[in-house]
């Protein structure tokens, strides 16, 4: 297989990456005052292991080699743990737009971290593009209101949000550098478990004390959906599409997740974004643009 077809297919793999993880934050939103966020991720975590966990053993199986240095796992798993957690932390105190907008941030810091782990090197265009993205990303976070920019008013939400976003930035480029060669399956295996492992710890409390029967019925189809197809899905996707693109483009799609949330909140019946923000959103789209190019 050339190596334009394995790119072609890791553009593919995040263009959906896009459209699923859009959907998490128009349902988490929804979901995040109704569960505390590390019962909800030890959930899904817990779900996505078990769906991979039956791929693996009927696909490629757990080789002897793949638990080699088993530490990875753990450092990869206890990042998206945090990422996810604070995600749902920022959604409990910030509009779904706005804060998958802040996650537009995570490709220029992914670009440093790819720099600093593996030396990848970012173009001038890259970083015009990385610029764009970032004001287009800053506008929308304000809600296009330029005295709120001016003040720098940004919401708990938000803030939260962004901690977590450094997390995943450090995740992208640690995957090429830790991967020995693992099918995609089993290191998305062992990232979930890992993950599984860090958030149980951290949130036994909570786990124990949510009465899970009493749970509202969205907050079930918001974990199902995040577990199956914006934890499972795109752990794959993300880790597929790593290993063929370098880190600053496959971040790039990062860039399409809030116009995904508009559609996603349109599709659900809220009100649609309001003209000033969607400036801020088309920054982001010709960002992206500019870092596909060759």
């Amino acid at each position: 297989m050339t190596s334009t077809t394995q790119a072609m297919r890791g553009h593919g793999a995040m263009l959906l990456f896009s459209v699923l993880v859009a959907g998490s934050f128009s349902l988490g939103s929804i979901a995040a005052p109704l569960i505390e966020p590390a019962a909800l991720n030890a959930t899904r975590f817990l779900v996505a292991s078990i769906i991979i966990g039956t791929l693996v053993f009927f696909g490629p199986g757990i080789k002897r080699e793949h638990l080699e240095a088993p530490w990875r796992y753990l450092l990869m798993g206890g990042l998206f743990a945090i990422y996810f957690v604070l995600m749902f932390e920022g959604l409990k105190r910030a509009p779904a737009i706005s804060t998958s907008a802040v996650f537009t941030l995570t490709p220029v810091m992914s670009a440093g971290f790819g720099w600093l782990l593996l030396r990848q090197i970012t173009t001038p265009r890259m970083a015009v593009a990385l610029a764009l993205a970032a004001a287009g990303a800053v506008w929308v976070i304000f809600r296009g209101d330029f005295d709120a920019i001016l003040a720098f008013n940004i919401g708990t939400g938000e803030t939260i949000f962004f901690f977590g976003c450094i997390a995943h930035a450090i995740y992208t480029p640690l995957v090429r550098k830790l991967s020995r060669g693992e099918p995609t399956l089993v290191f998305t295996l062992g990232t979930l478990l890992a993950g599984l492992l860090v958030l149980s710890i951290y949130g036994a409390k909570d786990i124990v004390t949510t009465d899970w029967l009493a749970l509202p019925a969205i907050v079930w189809i918001t974990i199902l959906y995040v577990a199956v197809f914006a934890s499972a899905t795109t752990f794959f996707l993300l880790q597929y599409a790593t290993l063929r693109l370098p880190s600053a483009k496959v971040m790039a799609y990062t860039y399409l997740v809030p116009a995904w949330v508009i559609v996603w909140e349109f599709a659900m019946g809220n009100r649609f974004v309001a003209l000033p923000v969607l400036a801020g959103i088309g920054l982001t789209v010709v960002a992206l643009l500019m870092l596909l190019k060759d």
